[in-house]
């Protein structure tokens, strides 16, 4: 991408992140942590080099609840939203971005499974600290840990999106002309046809905060000499410690959401009061807005990731309890949780919420969690098949076809075509007569039998 003139879509993001940080203490809050980390980062957005990921953008708009009032935050929200993703799509239509999107989410998976590893390893050491001091250091370090998580899981579900819309606009674009027979030259071949270019590495330090990692083997990347080495929100793994006056404070930091998450989604039962459920969503919205309230926008963000792993059925009363409250941007980040879930927890939340009604929450995440390499929506079929989930195989598969290119659509059979082939072909007859013919094509040049 280099040397390349960046879309006017991105340059005015750039100038509208100027003036919205202009209005902010920026010594402090996540404005404070991100400048003290990676002020290289923060200076390649604002000076419109980089669209930067939307967490950043969110936890920008969390300080200015802060300074100016929730109320001109959620005001904010909406512009910020419109520009951001403007910038997005404009700069996703650059030539080899779509290549780049991959690099980047193969670094960011790997940030995700380093959280996620690192949040265990001080969960189980926690509770085995010899003194009060070094307690209050080993659950700041989980704080931050966890706080990696959920801006990497966010990240990974973002770049997934973007990914998925770039493959829909190749599949709807027209075909390029073929050249006459008669002047046929190498220079008349279809940049399909073209070889990728070689990928350039980029510089460490502004690329990570922007969600531009550079493109490393695994090896390159370094790994903490500890488990308590504390990597920063931006997943810029430095040993940095929080801005001051941005210490995280409150129950997500303490390692108690006040919301309760389950490790499984359950299908919709018979209507019957779920006092439990009421009592859940009510404590989940009361924080969110007490959180809000206080700008502390880390730890909210932190009940909306345990709230994504909750029974699939409490999902509608959720959307509404949050919807009432006023809450509607977090019922929208919770639907970016929910489509980094596992396939089968995906698919029951997306289930319950079509059922209530919600049938627009419920494509959306289908869509976005889909986004996924083809191996896990095969095992997730085989998993739902495996429990008589037959509607909820139907609508991951219905999704994916969708979605999914059919070359891609018939790499998710190989770990049992048996099983997989006729119902990924069920699935592309449902979809229509072209989609079926060319998932039956693809899955005869793959080799399997239709």
């Amino acid at each position: 991408m280099d040397g390349q003139q960046l879309p006017d879509e991105v340059r005015e993001f750039a100038v509208y992140l100027r003036d919205l940080l202009a209005r902010l203490d920026q010594a402090a809050g996540w404005c404070g942590v991100f400048w003290q980390r990676d002020p290289d980062g923060m200076r390649a957005c604002l000076a419109g080099g980089e669209v930067p990921p939307w967490d950043v953008v969110e936890a920008v708009l969390q300080d200015l609840a802060v300074d100016h009032g929730p109320d001109e935050a959620d005001r904010e929200y909406v512009r910020a939203r419109a520009l951001h993703r403007a910038s997005q799509v404009a700069y996703d239509a650059l030539p080899g971005v779509r290549d780049l999107l991959g690099d980047r989410l193969d670094v960011m998976l790997r940030e995700q499974r380093h959280a996620a590893g690192r949040t265990a390893e001080l969960a189980r050491l926690l509770p085995a600290a010899t003194n009060p001091e070094q307690a209050d250091g080993m659950r700041l370090d989980l704080a931050w840990a966890r706080d990696d998580h959920a801006r990497a899981t966010a990240r990974c579900a973002e770049l997934r999106g973007r990914m998925a819309d770039l493959d829909r606009a190749a599949r709807s674009a027209p075909p390029e002309p073929s050249a006459p027979a008669t002047t046929s030259t190498p220079s008349t071949q279809s940049t399909s046809s073209r070889p990728a270019k070689e990928r350039k590495r980029r510089p460490r330090g502004s690329a990570r905060f922007a969600g531009m990692p550079d493109v490393t083997e695994a090896a390159d990347v370094p790994e903490p000499a500890d488990a308590t080495d504390v990597t920063d929100v931006t997943g810029r793994g430095e040993n940095a410690v929080p801005a001051p006056g941005a210490t995280p404070r409150g129950a997500r930091f303490a390692g108690a959401v006040a919301t309760r998450a389950h490790p499984s989604a359950q299908r919709l039962a018979p209507a019957a009061p779920d006092h439990d459920a009421d009592r859940a969503t009510a404590a989940c919205v009361s924080a969110l807005l007490r959180l809000r309230g206080e700008g502390r926008g880390g730890e909210a963000h932190g009940v909306l990731v345990e709230a994504a792993r909750w029974p699939a059925a409490r999902f509608p009363l959720l959307a509404a309890e949050l919807h009432r409250a006023g809450l509607g941007a977090d019922w929208a980040t919770l639907l970016w949780e929910t489509a980094s879930l596992p396939a089968d927890l995906l698919v029951a939340a997306a289930d319950a919420l079509g059922a209530a009604g919600r049938t627009a929450d419920a494509r959306q995440i289908l869509r976005q969690g889909v986004a996924r390499p083809a191996a896990e929506i095969g095992e997730a079929v085989l998993r739902l098949g495996a429990q008589g989930r037959s509607r909820e195989t139907r609508a991951l598969l219905d999704a994916y076809v969708r979605v999914r290119t059919p070359e891609e659509a018939a790499r998710s059979v190989r770990g049992d075509p048996d099983r997989l082939v006729p119902l990924l072909v069920d699935a592309a007859r449902g979809v229509s007569d072209e989609r079926y013919w060319d998932v039956v094509h693809a899955l005869r040049v793959a080799g399997f039998h239709t």
